[in-house]
């Protein structure tokens, strides 16, 4: 079992950045990456980001390259997703998960084994 906690989300506005934080406990060693999702009211949950837990690798939805960075910090079990350039439409509950399968990046939230409770974000305009 692997356990999840996002922390970091909030109201900003519009232009604004927020950086949130995921914390694995737990059976970390399994993982093979950790994603970032969101779901905003009455829409289904989408991808936003993942990143490799060993290598690194990074993967975005296109409707936040340039604008969000994953990263990770392997030595805390913490990966962040730092958020600049927000928009209303970011607005959504985000959620970490950890996927440990692999060998493939993975983009849909079927492929994640283990979810976090989620944190809000709201984009004010």
């Amino acid at each position: 079992q692997v356990q999840l906690v996002e922390s970091g989300g909030g109201l900003v506005q519009a232009g604004g950045s927020l950086r949130l934080s995921c914390a694995a406990s737990g059976r970390t060693f399994s993982t093979h990456a950790v994603g970032w999702f969101r779901q905003a009211p009455g829409k289904e949950r989408e991808f936003v980001a993942t990143i490799t837990w060993r290598g690194g690798t990074t993967y975005y939805a296109d409707s936040v390259k340039g604008r969000f960075t994953i990263s990770r910090d392997n030595a805390k079990n913490t990966v962040f997703l730092q958020m600049d350039s927000l928009k209303p439409e970011d607005t959504a509950v985000y959620y970490c998960a950890v996927e440990t399968q692999g060998p493939f990046v993975p983009t849909r939230a079927t492929q994640y084994d283990y979810w976090g409770q989620g944190t809000q974000v709201t984009v004010s305009s």
